[in-house]
């Protein structure tokens, strides 16, 4: 295997494990906790879930050949309140989730030593995945932790139990 391919393969399987995550969360909640908003200065897990299908269809749309910033996207708009249903929700983590691995899957080896763009910066495409990866790390973090919070003792963890 060459290095493109290694790299290709592992950055593919660390975006399921933080969708994986999402949807072990997901599968915890009722429709109204993922309304819930922590404080003034937090957002929902809608919120979150909807910031996320801009930005990632944002980025992956045309990965390679338009900047990740779109005309179309309507950043501000993915953190007002939502009034859509968790199937909705659902809908959107999983056509931003699509997007993404169709970007992925698409590429070839020569793929990896060109650079894109994102909101005018020139960045290396492995940057630029790594750059997603944090990005969609840190709001799934946010996602579970305020997951934990709403389940309070009835949280089901994602990864090893404490003491075990």
């Amino acid at each position: 295997m060459t290095f493109e391919q290694i790299f290709k393969a592992d950055i593919r399987k660390r975006f399921l494990s933080y969708k994986e995550m999402g949807d072990k969360t997901f599968a915890q909640l009722s429709e109204q906790d993922f309304f819930f908003i922590p404080s003034s200065e937090n957002n929902s897990i809608a919120i979150n879930i909807q910031h996320m299908h801009g930005n990632m269809l944002s980025r992956f749309t045309n990965f390679l050949t338009e900047d990740g910033e779109k005309k179309w996207r309507q950043r501000d708009a993915e953190f007002e309140p939502v009034v859509l249903q968790s199937v909705q929700l659902l809908q959107l983590w999983n056509e931003g989730w699509a997007c993404v691995f169709d970007a992925i899957d698409q590429l070839q080896d020569k793929d990896f030593s060109g650079t894109i763009t994102i909101r005018h910066e020139p960045l290396s495409v492995c940057d630029a995945l790594l750059r997603q990866l944090a990005h969609y790390a840190y709001h799934v973090g946010q996602i579970v932790f305020i997951a934990k919070m709403i389940k309070g003792e009835s949280w089901k963890t994602l990864s090893i139990p404490r003491k075990k």
